[in-house]
């Protein structure tokens, strides 16, 4: 027992002396980490020459997963407030004061005649001898004169207004039955197209019955068919019997038609451009449909009312309506007519003539043109040309002639 008590002691000392002896070393070989100092580097021989360049700071690694939202928040560039520019004033509409002495154009109809009086207004409102008077009513028409009697009313307007000019625009809501001699008659039966006639021809008498030229404005299409095809009747009966009482009546339907004479929504305004002229209804006009409506009636009436429809600028309302002034024709001039010159006969083209010698008086006869076309007169073509069918003469003929196999 006291050996193993010996040997036992001994191990005990022998691994208490290694483990010191361990612990020594692993100090030696792995020291306490201290940090290192910042690192001093040395200037290069481009570095001595140009410069250093401008030192970039240490990077936090501590900090890595979020650096690159740092570097993004460096490089965007300060918003700066830009105060808000001013928006350049609405230039106010110019308003030409009227004339005591103008003239007066009274409009009357239905809703037609109310779009027209609007686009009137817009054409007239830079024209200070001319005044735009719209008495309408948007649901009237000559059928139901229970409802508003227009032989009975126009009267009262014209000794309101002492017009210059009067224009009609109706028609549009007589599509429905009337009322003859007691009995309800339907739309386009025979009694009521006859009963409608005589009442158009009675009414358009009555305006010209003021002494003032008379101006009746046909319908435009609808985008209902039956209704266009109404319309086309009705237009035929307006040009007849307001012709018949000495007004003149005005056609608008091409301009609210395409090429196939279809009816549009969209069309030409009177500057050419594509815009909107019918309402979504495909019954009422917008603004642009209403100027082009007036775009037809604007140029009879300053032809009817002469020195009243001229501007302060001496220019005219729709910008390009000088275009469509007619001139009178030029007086038709003798017209002198000159032979062709021949290749073997330059004579013929006065070389025979001295430089200022005098002049062949022309004579007072009348041009084969004329002469054609008021007489029926042909001229006869110069011998030898190709369309001289004259018989040959007999001294032209040759006299034994060979007759060939």
């Amino acid at each position: 027992m006291t050996s193993e008590t010996t040997i036992l002691r001994r191990l005990h000392k022998m691994l208490s002396g290694l483990i010191m002896l361990a612990t020594i070393v692993a100090m030696i070989a792995f020291p306490e980490p201290t940090y290192a100092q910042e690192r001093v580097e040395r200037r290069t021989i481009m570095q001595m020459l140009f410069g250093r360049a401008p030192r970039q700071e240490p990077r936090d690694f501590r900090l890595f997963e979020d650096e690159p939202v740092i570097r993004r928040q460096q490089q965007q560039p300060k918003k700066t407030r830009q105060k808000a520019k001013p928006q350049p004033a609405a230039e106010a509409p110019v308003v030409v004061e009227k004339l005591p002495d103008a003239k007066t154009v009274l409009v009357v109809g239905d809703f037609i005649a109310g779009s027209l009086g609007d686009g009137l207004k817009t054409a007239f409102e830079a024209t200070p001898g001319i005044v735009i008077e719209t008495r309408a009513n948007g649901s009237s028409g000559l059928v139901r004169d229970d409802y508003f009697d227009w032989p009975a009313i126009l009267p009262s307007y014209g000794a309101e207004l002492k017009p210059s000019l009067i224009i009609v625009s109706i028609g549009a809501n007589d599509r429905q039955q009337m009322s003859i001699d007691g009995q309800k008659e339907k739309f386009r039966t025979e009694k009521w197209l006859a009963e409608y006639t005589r009442r158009v021809f009675s009414f358009a008498a009555l305006a010209r019955s003021q002494n003032v030229p008379l101006l009746w404005v046909g319908m435009p299409p609808f985008q209902s068919g039956s209704m266009t095809a109404d319309m086309v009747t009705l237009n035929g009966i307006f040009r007849t019997e307001t012709e018949k009482a000495g007004g003149e009546f005005i056609d608008i339907w091409d301009g609210f038609v395409d090429e196939n004479g279809k009816f549009v929504l969209t069309g030409s305004d009177i500057n050419g451009q594509q815009v909107r002229l019918r309402g979504s209804d495909g019954i009422n006009l917008t603004k642009a449909g209403k100027r082009k409506l007036a775009f037809y009636v604007e140029k009879d009436i300053r032809r009817l009312l002469g020195d009243a429809a001229v501007t302060g600028s001496d220019a005219l309302g729709a910008g390009g309506l000088k275009d469509l002034v007619v001139t009178a024709p030029v007086v038709n001039e003798e017209i002198i007519k000159t032979q062709p010159i021949s290749l073997d006969d330059p004579a013929l083209d006065g070389g025979t003539a001295l430089m200022g010698g005098p002049i062949a008086t022309s004579t007072a006869g009348k041009s084969p043109r004329d002469l054609l076309v008021e007489k029926g007169a042909l001229a006869e073509a110069p011998a030898g040309r190709v369309d001289d069918f004259r018989l040959a003469k007999p001294e032209t003929v040759i006299s034994n002639p060979v007759i060939r196999n």
